[in-house]
């Protein structure tokens, strides 16, 4: 692999100082003159029907400058609630969750616009409300929502024919001969895993404020994973033109997928275009717990056949996951491209659907759906491995995909580092030696991640002298604006401190797409690489004309524009820049660069934990974790290590702590006291080995890094406790309770 000055190298974040100063702007920094407060009154009913609404006492109450409901939405008019997604669902003739938005008041103060809320009179006539996804989609169950057809995430435009379902997206893929597949194989194993809806576990609550001009144009501060994806879901929502709103990115406190929804900045902007004043939305952790969005519950069916040899013959997976309320995205379609994609299987088949019930909303986190069916698959493969007595690194090892194996969705892998990352972990493993003492025990497990890509814009501006700008439209939730400062200064040669990376506003940023799949670094590095040889490009024209020779005789080397094979002719960066600013200078040089349609470059992510469980209470101690994960190439090895180890983290909540509680559709445990997240009491120190083999497409040969190490741990845990204790887990979460519930059931029998 190429030596590289900057890039590859373990460099500070370049905004570390202004977080830990607390210099760093968050949306609950933004305070305007004359700023209204805003509260949302929200339904304590799962399903119900909204008989009346009266807002008069509200509205006449000292202090409240507006009332909205539903009818105020301008979007509305031209769109069902359901086609509005990641945004506000302000209930129109019915509720179908608890907590869902039902009025929202906007007063001189928080107070005020609570006090209004209790003057708000609804009547509701509840409805029978449906919490199980297996009951949703029997044909006699219910319709959540007449107007919802299957795969209208796809198709606004429903075929004729087509009834009205509670299944919002549905997926089938075969490839092979699934039942000939089966029939070659000496082991046939079925097994059905259940998981639980999670919180993302940002830290900051998602809060707003929105501005209307004299002109009427809408401006928002919001931390939007996507600021332009955002405005365009908000001009929907308020039928505006593009061009009538401004949002203003703030730094994010954490997000993981949760802060793509939009619960605050549209209604922000409705009620300052209603008074014309400032308004300020902040969520509660209450809220945000209970009206936030979760990852989807999800019932995993695998079925799987090998032979004595632990070749894999066939593989089916049966995919449920709970959407929740509203169809705001699928999970489901992720699966066609991350269920079983790291072996090599001959007959596969996968059905997976987002079906809806009167539950919170569901959405992306981190590796939307894919932890959830590795759950599934990564367990049954751990059985299939003692049944057969077989190393369960070596099962996967040898069935393991390589480039050119066929997906099963049919797609042909890329370049992929699949096998030196299991047997990086391997030799790992074999050097540490086999874990010792009562009722300990080690899991394995591998994650694949296909990524995601989006449309990308960068600005480079080459100042007077020498140092470089770039200016970008994406939010850095993870460290890219450091890592696409060490391109900058990697093309430039220069040091990091010579490079500034600017996120805009939708004014004057270039598009970007979201900062979502762990696509930010790989498709933004693409923009900024190619507009930083734009630049380079338009200064080797100016060095040529200085030079009087030909731009293709040109070179940028070690900080020099030189004539090639005449070292002596010679210009330095600084100098022509300087050039370009200069009174009756040449102009600036602005290079520009765009990155769309990139193929995605997969990856993989292979955990081994070590973990104790006490027979008496069930209480799990994690002693050590490791994981090995192909990146490519590490940008910024320190920044990629830490999306690791806060993967881990995460995984280890999903696998051990965490669960919506509900009661009659409403959650139960929205205190973080009562919601357990991991603490640093529950973490081990994690392990990382990166595995670089450069993908065939990625600037640099670099891959999608957040997102693969999320999907391992909760199935790597799941081994481990069964190899300490005994017990197969198949549902979460794993907590004491549950394990000691186990290791009593296998002591009777």
């Amino acid at each position: 692999m190429a030596e590289y000055s900057v890039v590859g190298k373990r460099l500070p974040r370049v905004d570390a100082l202004s977080k830990v100063t607390g210099a760093a702007i968050y949306s609950g920094d933004v305070i305007l003159p004359g700023m209204l407060y805003g509260k949302v009154l929200r339904s304590p009913f799962p399903h119900a029907v909204i008989r009346r609404l009266d807002t008069k006492k509200a509205r006449a109450l000292d202090g409240v400058m507006a009332v909205i409901t539903a009818s105020d939405v301008p979007g509305y008019k031209n769109k069902s609630s359901i086609q509005l997604n990641e945004l506000p669902h302000l209930a129109q003739e019915k509720v179908v969750y608890a907590e869902q938005p039902v009025a929202v008041v906007a007063a001189t103060s928080a107070r005020i616009a609570e006090k209004a809320l209790e003057l708000i009179k609804v009547d509701y006539e509840e409805l029978p409300p449906i919490f199980d996804i297996e009951e949703a989609i029997k044909p006699s169950a219910r319709l959540i929502h007449p107007d919802l057809y299957t795969n209208m995430i796809t198709n606004r435009e429903p075929g004729k024919g087509e009834k009205p379902s509670n299944i919002a997206y549905h997926l089938n893929i075969c490839r092979g001969n699934l039942e000939a597949g089966f029939k070659k194989a000496d082991i046939i194993l079925e097994n059905t895993y259940r998981t639980k809806a999670v919180n993302q576990g940002y830290l900051e609550p998602i809060a707003s404020v929105a501005n209307v001009d004299l002109s009427g144009k809408v401006t928002i501060w919001t931390q939007s994973q996507g600021i332009f994806m955002a405005r365009q879901m908000i001009a929907e929502y308020l039928a505006l033109p593009l061009n009538r709103i401004k949002l203003i990115p703030v730094e994010i406190g954490g997000a993981f997928g949760g802060k793509t929804y939009l619960p605050t900045a549209p209604l922000c902007a409705l009620l300052a275009m209603k008074t014309g004043r400032p308004v300020r939305i902040e969520m509660t952790r209450d809220e945000v717990m209970k009206d936030g969005r979760p990852a989807a519950a999800s019932v995993v069916t695998i079925k799987m056949g090998v032979t004595k040899k632990g070749f894999i013959t066939a593989a089916s997976a049966k995919i449920i996951y709970d959407a929740g309320a509203f169809p705001d995205m699928s999970h489901a379609m992720f699966t066609s491209h991350n269920a079983f994609s790291q072996y090599k299987i001959p007959n596969v088949a996968i059905e997976a659907m987002d079906v809806i019930t009167n539950k919170v909303p569901a959405t992306f986190y981190r590796a939307p759906g894919t932890p959830q069916t590795h759950f599934g698959i990564e367990s049954h493969l751990d059985l299939i491995s003692r049944t057969l007595d077989i190393d369960p690194l070596q099962l996967r090892i040898q069935n393991v995909a390589a480039e050119g194996d066929l997906m099963p969705n049919g797609d042909v892998l890329p370049r992929v580092g699949f096998k030196e990352t299991l047997e990086k972990m391997a030799k790992h493993l074999q050097q540490k030696g086999k874990l010792k003492g009562k009722n300990r025990g080690r899991g394995v497990a591998c994650g694949f991640w296909h990524g995601a890509t989006g449309t990308f814009g960068a600005y480079v501006n080459v100042n007077g002298d020498g140092s470089v700008s770039l200016v970008m439209g994406v939010t850095d939730i993870s460290g890219s604006r450091t890592s696409i400062a060490q391109i900058v200064a990697e093309e430039f040669n220069l040091p990091l401190d010579k490079v500034t990376v600017v996120a805009g506003d939708t004014d004057t940023a270039p598009w970007a797409t979201m900062s979502v799949g762990s696509m930010t670094v790989y498709s933004m590095s693409a923009a900024a690489y190619r507009a930083c040889q734009d630049a380079k490009t338009q200064l080797a024209g100016l060095a040529a004309k200085k030079f009087e020779v030909d731009a293709a005789r040109i070179e940028f080397s070690k900080g020099l524009f030189r004539v090639k094979r005449n070292p002596r002719k010679s210009i330095s960066l600084a100098d022509i820049a300087r050039s370009t600013s200069s009174f009756g200078g040449s102009g600036p040089i602005l290079g520009r660069g765009s990155a769309g349609g990139l193929d995605p470059a997969p990856g993989m992510s292979v955990h081994a934990v070590d973990l104790e469980v006490d027979d008496e209470t069930g209480k799990v101690k994690i002693l050590s974790y490791t994981a090995a994960q192909d990146v490519g190439l590490a940008i910024n090895p320190l920044s990629v290590e830490g999306q690791i180890q806060g993967a881990v983290t995460q995984g280890i909540g999903w696998a051990l702590m965490e669960n919506y509680i509900f009661e009659n559709g409403a959650m139960q445990n929205s205190t973080l006291l009562d919601y357990r997240m991991p603490t640093a009491t529950d973490v081990p120190m994690i392990d990382t080995l990166l595995v670089e083999v450069g993908s065939a497409t990625g600037t640099y040969g670099i891959r999608h890094a957040g997102e693969p190490p999320m999907v391992p741990v909760i199935a790597a845990i799941a081994n481990a406790i069964h190899n300490a204790a005994g017990v197969r887990m198949m549902e979460l979460p794993m907590t004491p309770e549950a394990i000691l519930k186990g290791i009593k059931k296998k002591g009777k029998s």
